[in-house]
């Protein structure tokens, strides 16, 4: 049977067969690649048996894979301008859907299709999609915009948007019925992603959660600069990891309490006023037990993040206390990370030579800004439309990110909730999660379901009050509640501090 409907406003033609109510099967799969979209192809649409699953070579470890069911795997092109290619993915699953679709989103530079969050999704009983972003590479690698606009804009936001569009077609053509609900859920890229949705195509998504968001990307380059420039610019500066780690244990002992319980885990980062020149070493002393000199004014940069030498302005917040572990991800003293190193290089200054000593924080970042913010980053005061109609955004961060500073999460939030009316406002919420790295890892606790919670908050109206985070599995038992920023868990005094039964969510205590 062949009908004509509308989906996310274009008009699409469909081949559909007579469905049960929520199972499809094989031929109904193969039938996709006649599906006709506009600008865009299916290359492939194919059952993946239970279990078979096999990611591609460049794909994450498939060790860490659960079993899936058997699903349609669909595959395609979309190329909506001169100079885009944009691969996308369908995944849904053949039998047990639970009528829903949740789309995920990429890593630093894109260039991959995050299988591993497809898989995670599809497990769980949703239909899901990704795209590679617009581009083939590594997602270090920043090159494919490099004389090529329209590719920037696709990895700024229209490669994502025109996945979710084309998702939406398929999943009604195979299942002869729309998806009840829209939800996103991704960290980092992923993470901006999540606000560009909220921001340019604020219909495209019901919920949308927003992790460690890594917005706007130019500034974010800029941080990133600065800080692997405080440990690089000569030998004296360099923080070896050891130092890094003496002091977190520095920082424990002056703030871990801070937060009312010592467990190792900084809660409340913001009230830790450790300045490092305490642990700067006496004349004389053997530096192995303290920082020197230049060491100490490369950790207080990095802390306080990049200023503008002319104005004195900040222009992107810096790490927060209680992150000195993981910091050496980017503060090795071997010059900026790739995916830095390589925007720079090859988008901002097309210079293969290109010495990041010679950034000037004044005029190359307004330079930078002018010619590629307006593709990726998202303003928080473009939220108005999204959050308006009712839609929900769940923003969370860990406090001992070292790759996104947290305090870019804290900032956007209060500027976004001081630009809001007072209902739109309760449409969005922050968590702030202690001792969680970038997406996950740390000290403290950090395994919880996001996807479910966004979709409670959306199918209830009911925003979470309190989100229990528990240690991955292998790890000691703990569990924890995060609280919705500005609230903080705060230990009763009573009973286990491994049982989040034991915490009260309370307004933030004062500085």
């Amino acid at each position: 049977m062949i009908r004509r409907f509308v989906t996310s406003g274009f008009a699409v033609i469909t081949l559909l067969a007579a469905l049960h109510a929520s199972d499809a099967g094989a031929a109904e799969c193969g039938r996709l690649e006649r599906l006709e979209l506009p600008h865009a192809t299916i290359t492939s649409a194919v059952i993946v048996e239970a279990g078979a699953f096999t990611p591609p070579a460049n794909a994450a470890p498939a060790h860490g894979y659960p079993p899936l069911p058997a699903f349609c795997r669909v595959a395609g092109i979309s190329r909506p301008v001169a100079g885009s290619s944009i691969r996308f993915e369908v995944w849904m699953p053949m039998s047990g859907w639970n009528g829903k679709f949740v789309g995920v989103g990429n890593g630093a530079w894109a260039g991959t299709m995050p299988y591993p969050a497809m898989v995670d999704t599809l497990s769980k009983g949703y239909a899901t999609a990704a795209t590679d972003g617009g581009h083939e590479g590594s997602p270090l690698d920043a090159s494919f915009a490099a004389g090529h606009p329209e590719k920037l804009v696709d990895f700024g936001h229209r490669a994502l948007h025109e996945t979710t569009v084309i998702a939406k077609a398929v999943i009604h053509a195979y299942y002869d019925r729309q998806a009840s609900r829209s939800l996103f859920a991704s960290c980092s890229t992923g993470g901006r992603q999540g606000l560009m949705e909220a921001y340019r195509y604020p219909h495209d998504y019901d919920g949308i959660s927003s992790m460690a968001p890594a917005n706007p990307v130019v500034a974010l380059m800029v941080g990133s600069l600065w800080t692997s420039a405080a440990v690089s610019k000569d030998t004296a500066s360099r923080i070896p990891p050891a130092a890094f780690g003496l002091v977190h244990k520095a920082v424990l002992a002056h703030c871990d309490a801070n937060d009312g319980v010592k467990d190792g885990i900084i809660g409340a980062p913001q009230r830790c006023d450790l300045d490092p020149s305490a642990l700067q070493c006496k004349p004389g002393a053997d530096s192995v037990d303290c920082l020197t000199a230049p060491q100490v004014v490369a950790l207080r940069a990095i802390f306080q993040g990049p200023r503008n030498p002319r104005t004195g302005q900040p222009i992107y917040p810096g790490f927060a206390l209680g992150s000195e572990t993981m910091l050496p991800a980017q503060a090795s003293g071997e010059g900026p990370i790739a995916p830095v190193l390589s925007y720079f290089r090859d988008l901002v200054y097309n210079d293969p030579q290109w010495d990041f000593r010679s950034f000037d924080y004044d005029r190359d970042v307004s330079l930078a800004m002018a010619a590629h913010d307006g593709a990726t980053g998202v303003p928080a005061s473009g939220l108005d439309a999204y959050l308006s109609s009712g839609r929900k955004l769940l923003l969370s961060h860990g406090w001992s990110d070292p790759l996104v500073p947290p305090m870019a999460s804290v900032e956007f939030y209060r500027a976004m909730a001081a630009h809001l009316d007072t209902e739109a406002a309760t449409n969005a919420r922050l968590f702030m999660i202690p001792g969680m790295g970038h997406c996950g890892g740390g000290d403290g606790p950090f395994v919880f379901d996001v996807i479910a919670i966004l979709e409670q908050w959306v199918e209830t109206d009911r925003a979470p009050e309190r989100i229990v985070a528990s240690n991955p599995p292998g790890a000691p038992a703990r569990t924890r509640p995060l609280c919705p920023f500005p609230r903080e868990a705060v230990y009763s005094g009573t009973g286990s501090t491994d049982d989040e039964k034991n915490f009260r969510c309370e307004p933030t205590l004062p500085h």
